[in-house]
């Protein structure tokens, strides 16, 4: 949690959060007295629990705005997409506060009451997000930061991290070239000077020294980082830096030192059951909220494939620490889709897939029968995603530390769900491994909410479905 904090983007993000949190909380505010401020007796019922019921509205539409992506340390949009994003949100906010106001009548606020408020709360917040978006791009509130090193290492960052979203949070003033390594990153991007080390970055106002070169037994300027570190200078190892500023683990720079000396990796038996804890409600919550569209989904599979044929569909996947179990799912391909016996990742339009399975694959709705393999234990609510034997024998013949993904169980979401498509070859199975490692490492209730909620953006947007 600590070294999830520690990211400048996500600080920025929870200030954003909380600002909105606070203008959602006044537009209730403001249109209860708007609504009411001509009749005192009903003014006075409406602004009994007003802070209590402002809150919780402000509460229920910022959660529809995670739900869509809108908190991602990467927002990669136009305003267009940021518009439609919002307006789905407050949709789903306005419909769940419609629910709760059933549920619980004594919480209710009006109808023109919330119809304003969301109203006006949506203009509120989409003018804080313009202005947010354009504060976060300012040179002058970034983190200016120094690469020691411009060899292979050190080039992963300018050609990883060159997006604007990428750096948000930063803004790289150099690369401070190493003797004994051969330059890879363009000659404007160097920094040389005859300063010691510690009197140019007092000079340039430097936040942050990564440490990148290739190799640095004996060949790092010991006394200068240690100069820097008393002055209050951040000393970063490249590959720590990857994983808080890109929310993954960047494979060519990974070397199993790092792993074994860095934090993270998180197995003890309090985690391991406030894990377990999360997967049995959540899996509880999401089975009473699914079963009648899971009932719907069964009856469409009959109508069209006609009796006799299978409703569900069993598959061997891997799971912790390598062990094999039975996956549970709808049936959403033709029961001849491998008659020959091979293993085959979907492809893009794949013809295997029934007119019933492309929509419920679209939708994530022929997963939802993984509910009771994570009731079972088999699975995880969020982890890796369950790969079968025969894919994961050839992919771990050929991606260093693709083993390391099966130190949990596998997830019905996950992160690497969230930041990356649909994997189905040898390259895109190892660039889905580097946000796998990132969660395996840092995983936490807190993250496992997040990621969670912010599944219901994939649904409803088909990222990755095929």
């Amino acid at each position: 949690m600590l070294r999830f904090l520690r990211r400048q983007s996500v600080r920025w993000l929870m200030l954003l959060g909380l600002c909105e949190l606070l203008l959602l909380a006044v537009s209730l505010c403001i249109a209860t007295y708007a609504r009411y401020f001509r009749n005192a007796d009903e003014l006075a019922e409406f602004t009994v629990h007003l802070p209590e019921r402002a809150l919780v509205f402000a509460t229920v539409i910022v959660v529809g705005m995670v739900a869509l992506g809108q908190y991602q340390a990467h927002m990669r949009m136009s305003r267009f997409g940021l518009l439609a994003r919002q307006i789905v949100a407050f949709v789903m906010g306005g419909i769940l506060l419609v629910i709760g106001y059933y549920v619980v009548p004594q919480a209710y606020v009006g109808r023109g009451v919330l119809a304003i408020a969301l109203g006006l709360g949506f203009l509120l917040v989409y003018m804080l997000r313009l202005l947010f978006l354009r504060l976060v791009e300012v040179e002058a509130l970034k983190r200016r930061v120094l690469i020691l090193g411009a060899g292979t290492r050190a080039s992963q960052i300018h050609n990883q991290m060159r997006r604007r979203t990428d750096r948000r949070g930063f803004c790289v003033v150099g690369y401070v070239p190493h003797a004994r390594e051969a330059v890879a990153v363009p000659d404007e991007q160097l920094v040389r000077t005859n300063l010691p080390l510690h009197a140019f970055v007092l000079r340039e106002q430097i936040d942050e020294i990564v440490v990148g070169v290739d190799d640095r037994r004996g060949h790092l300027p010991m006394d200068d980082l240690l100069e820097c570190r008393q002055m209050g200078i951040a000393i970063t190892d490249l590959t720590s830096f990857f994983e808080r500023e890109s929310g993954r683990l960047q494979l060519a720079i990974l070397d199993p030192s790092w792993l074994v000396f860095s934090g993270g990796f998180n197995g003890t038996p309090l985690r391991q059951l406030s894990k377990r804890c999360f997967d049995l409600g959540a899996a509880s919550v999401l089975l009473l909220l699914c079963w009648p569209l899971m009932l719907l989904e069964a009856l469409a599979i009959r109508l069209e494939s006609g009796p006799g044929q299978p409703i569900l569909y069993r598959q061997e996947r891997v799971g912790a620490h390598g062990c094999t179990f039975q996956l549970l799912k709808f049936r959403s391909m033709r029961t001849d889709a491998e008659r020959d016996g091979v293993a085959r990742w979907a492809s893009k339009n794949d013809d295997r897939v029934t007119r019933v399975g492309r929509i419920s694959r679209k939708l994530r709705i022929d997963e939802l029968p993984q509910l009771w393999n994570v009731l079972k234990g088999d699975m995880s609510i969020v982890g890796p995603r369950p790969e079968r034997p025969q894919f994961v024998a050839d992919l771990a013949s050929q991606i260093r530390y693709y083993s390391l993904r099966h130190c949990l169980k596998p997830g019905l979401a996950g992160w690497a769900q969230l930041s990356y498509p649909y994997g189905a070859t040898v390259e895109e199975a190892a660039e889905k491994l580097k946000y796998d490692l990132f969660y395996v490492k840092n995983h936490n209730l807190l993250l496992d909410l997040l990621i969670l909620i912010q599944t219901v953006e994939v649904v409803l947007f088909g990222r990755g479905a095929r």
